[in-house]
């Protein structure tokens, strides 16, 4: 059985969710740990980093739009869907990789996780997969969740405020 821990990266497009990823995983590598990337954007074709699982390996943003004609969030949500249908690619995958720290990386239109559960389905699973990271308490809990957004919204105390209902 995979147990694995790690940090789920969120946040809206152009947060900064691949530079973290990145810089994070020189850290922990840094530091002597094993680590991997996860990269579950099928958008993402410009990653900083060696991405050891890779989406686009099943499905692509692009294939989806070409061939099936849909725009830019359709395209996502049916890769999303396809994903969520075939996690057997997935954990086979993430099985090669017993022991890691995992980093998944993870899509930023906010329609992901706000109006569609294929996002929820897929943590869920992952969850079941033995996929944990460790609280301060010492317990095992869900991963860990890092959400990154610009700085620049946090101008406004409105904008700052409202920020987090967005993930």
């Amino acid at each position: 059985r995979m147990v694995a821990f790690g940090q789920l990266v969120v946040g809206p497009p152009g947060s900064g969710k691949s530079t973290f990823c990145s810089g994070m995983k020189q850290f922990l590598t840094s530091l002597g740990r094993k680590v991997i990337v996860v990269n579950l954007d099928p958008a993402n074709e410009n990653l900083p980093y060696k991405c050891e699982v890779d989406i686009s390996e099943l499905i692509t943003q692009e294939d989806v739009m070409e061939n099936l004609k849909l725009g830019p969030n359709g395209s996502l949500v049916y890769c999303m869907e396809f994903l969520e249908k075939n996690l057997e690619w997935l954990h086979a995958q993430l099985e090669k990789f017993g022991g890691h720290y995992v980093l998944f990386d993870c899509p930023g239109q906010v329609e992901l996780f706000t109006h569609h559960n294929s996002v929820r389905s897929i943590v869920t699973q992952l969850q079941k997969w033995s996929m944990k990271v460790h609280s301060n308490s010492n317990e095992k809990e869900p991963f860990c969740q890092v959400y990154l957004f610009n700085f620049f919204f946090t101008a406004g105390s409105c904008a700052f405020g409202g920020l987090p209902l967005l993930q």
